[in-house]
């Protein structure tokens, strides 16, 4: 099998990537209260030392109270761990890589920690607490350039915050925030963009991760049809997201019906921008498969990305579960070893290798 075009070279503004795959962000929450060690930025730097094009961090949280479920997700704002930030950065770099961290508020997703203050939702935030939220979205976003990141993702997806805002099964408010259409209960994450833009410049490159699924419901879709998704994310688009990063459990399935395009290739049809592909990529099952039930992968064939890919779906493949797991696996590929390429163990999940 030829992966020769996943190989090639990709330029957008200021961001230059030696080829195609990206490492998808995966929580680790091994950043003891909130502060990357050396382990941490070993890991991503071993990553792009082997030929990653482009690491999204796990995700990072804003200066807000309750941001984050778990007690050892990284911080992106304080000085102790901005300073350790800026070492994964550097090692990175140092290792020819590129690097963008994705910056984060959990909205209402306890997972069992007993955070410091109650954790907010579209149904309980006032007027300020949106306000103060998207002006810590931008100081999170000013220090990614500052520190030297190559670019930033903002997380949209998952029923997380900003995704919580998205949909009505969790945005009830009746205010300018709420709404009965996505076009309308899109107006947070909107300014969110504008905010991050501002205090970024046009020529740093935005990122924004979306997804019609949710970890509250699978089954969700926020739109129905292209012409909702052109509600949602074209004001996305012109607040200032420059790369659209669908999120799929599965990458081969289609969004709507009567076409073959996924998730990914109709943000790209709708809004002209590049995108990035993600959802058990190289794997026989999808994350949630091991999130639920603990299970494993195996291997598979690369045919029906490449030909997605090569008729112009998208632009850019995010991997999670396989570099977690192989921090060489896009090595690998590039150099034809496909028959090193691995099952996915569920037990390489509680390491930081």
């Amino acid at each position: 099998m030829n992966l020769e075009s996943l190989f090639t070279s990709f330029q957008y503004k200021k961001l230059n990537l030696k080829n195609r795959f990206v490492m998808a962000p995966m929580t680790r929450a091994q950043s003891p209260d909130g502060v990357p060690t050396q382990q941490v930025a070993d890991y991503y730097s071993r990553r792009a030392a082997a030929g990653v094009g482009l690491i999204l961090t796990e995700g990072t949280v804003i200066g807000r109270p309750s941001s984050k479920n778990l007690k050892d997700i990284p911080d992106f704002y304080g000085t102790e761990a901005l300073n350790s930030w800026s070492n994964v950065v550097k090692g990175v770099h140092a290792e020819g890589g590129a690097i963008a961290p994705q910056i984060w508020h959990v909205g209402n997703t306890p997972y069992g920690w007993e955070a410091p203050a109650p954790f907010e939702s579209p149904d309980s935030m006032t007027v300020k607490d949106i306000e103060d939220t998207i002006t810590a979205f931008a100081n999170a976003a000013k220090a990614a350039k500052e520190l030297g990141f190559d670019a930033l993702e903002i997380h949209g997806a998952h029923g997380y915050l900003i995704d919580q805002f998205f949909w009505e099964g969790m945005n009830h408010r009746t205010d300018e925030y709420g709404g009965k259409t996505i076009k309308e209960r899109a107006r947070f994450g909107v300014e969110v963009v504008k905010a991050i833009r501002k205090a970024v410049g046009d020529d740093f490159t935005v990122i924004m991760r979306l997804s019609q699924w949710k970890q509250q419901d699978y089954a969700v879709k926020l739109a129905n049809d292209p012409k909702e998704l052109e509600d949602w994310v074209l004001p996305l688009a012109e607040a200032g997201v420059d790369i659209f990063h669908g999120s799929q459990r599965r990458y081969w399935e289609n969004e709507f019906e009567g076409s073959d395009l996924n998730f990914a290739g109709w943000l790209k049809k709708v809004t002209g921008q590049p995108t990035i592909t993600v959802g058990s990529v190289g794997l026989s099952g999808d994350f949630m498969e091991f999130f639920g039930e603990g299970k494993g992968a195996d291997t598979t064939d690369f045919s029906e990305l490449l030909r997605r890919y090569e008729r112009g779906d998208f632009d850019l493949v995010a991997v999670g579960r396989s570099l977690l797991q192989d921090p060489e696996w896009v090595q690998k590929l590039k150099e034809g070893r496909l028959d090193e390429l691995k099952s996915f163990n569920p037990a390489s999940a509680g390491t930081l290798y």
